[in-house]
């Protein structure tokens, strides 16, 4: 591993997804603050280091897997760290190895601080961090990042901060893991081409190409009609509605979206990272809006 740098080892990891898994936490962080007075905050940021770190694992698993599986090419839109040569397979899964085993150090220490509760929501971020290649392969993995990165950790954060499993925070989860998967989902209509080959099946390749655009529509629009209905409902204070300051930039993917078409996806070949670039913006502003309402 000492041939390559602390940057190269970090990009690896692909750093720009991590707003997917890091920003359920804040957000439920959040949320919470506003509602209950007995907050624990360092368990809360022992909870976010934890999933970005479980994420990095999960991002590294899988593109370890993609590559042995033919998934990633070098004429593939994914990632190159290893379809150029710069890391071997074995490297990046001992590092994806090495940082599982982090989290779950982490995740332990976290478990002995709250309680048991935890070890089952710990155990479903493990399961869908080794299964969800072989589940993304059979045109499950959208219904895994929707597990992985807005039930279970809105659910788990919610116990660290306060002792309780908290249901309410399922109204966060929706919005925002729908945006996250819609990431997943904006990487898999641009790759059907290639997945073809690799002889996998996913969700967008399943329902062909005109579904799968009304699937990302719905997948990136629909939090918009979320949040007003959770407004409406008293589940979200009345300055949740800033939330629409951003709805240009999901309809601006959207479009993107719609301008692509079978066997010609260069115009959403970057889609996956503008899609979570909308799940941050999204995401950053909601929480706002709880201080907001709290402090004013």
């Amino acid at each position: 591993m000492g041939k390559h740098t602390f940057k190269e080892w970090l990009i690896a990891t692909r750093p720009w997804s991590f707003p997917a898994s890091a920003m359920p936490v804040i957000v439920t962080c959040v949320y919470l603050y506003g509602t209950y007075t007995q907050i624990n905050w360092l368990n809360g940021l022992w909870a976010l280091v934890n999933i970005i770190v479980f994420h990095a694992a999960g991002n590294t698993w899988s593109d370890y897997l993609d590559y042995r599986k033919g998934v990633d090419t070098p004429d593939s839109f994914g990632v190159k760290t290893l379809t150029s040569g710069q890391f071997t397979a074995n490297e990046i899964r001992r590092l994806s190895l090495w940082l599982l085993g982090i989290s779950i150090l982490l995740g332990t220490g976290l478990l002995l601080r709250t309680g048991w509760t935890l070890l089952g929501i710990g155990i479903g971020g493990i399961l869908c961090t080794l299964l969800y290649p072989w589940l993304k392969y059979r045109a499950f993995g959208d219904v895994v990042i929707f597990m992985a990165y807005a039930l279970l950790p809105t659910w788990g954060t919610s116990y660290v901060l306060t002792g309780t499993v908290h249901m309410q925070v399922l109204w966060l989860a929706v919005p925002v893991g729908l945006i996250t998967v819609a990431i997943l989902h904006a990487n898999n209509t641009r790759d059907v081409k290639t997945d073809k080959c690799a002889c996998i099946k996913t969700l967008a390749m399943q329902t062909g190409n005109t579904v799968a655009k009304y699937i990302y529509a719905a997948e990136v629009l629909l939090p918009f009609l979320w949040m007003a209905a959770g407004v409406v409902l008293g589940h979200f204070p009345l300055w949740s509605l800033l939330t629409f300051i951003v709805l240009p930039l999901a309809v601006g993917n959207v479009k993107l979206m719609w301008a692509s078409a079978d066997g010609k996806t260069d115009v959403i070949a970057r889609l996956d990272e503008k899609t979570a670039q909308l799940q941050l913006a999204f995401s950053f502003v909601l929480s706002i809006t709880f201080l907001i309402a709290v402090w004013v």
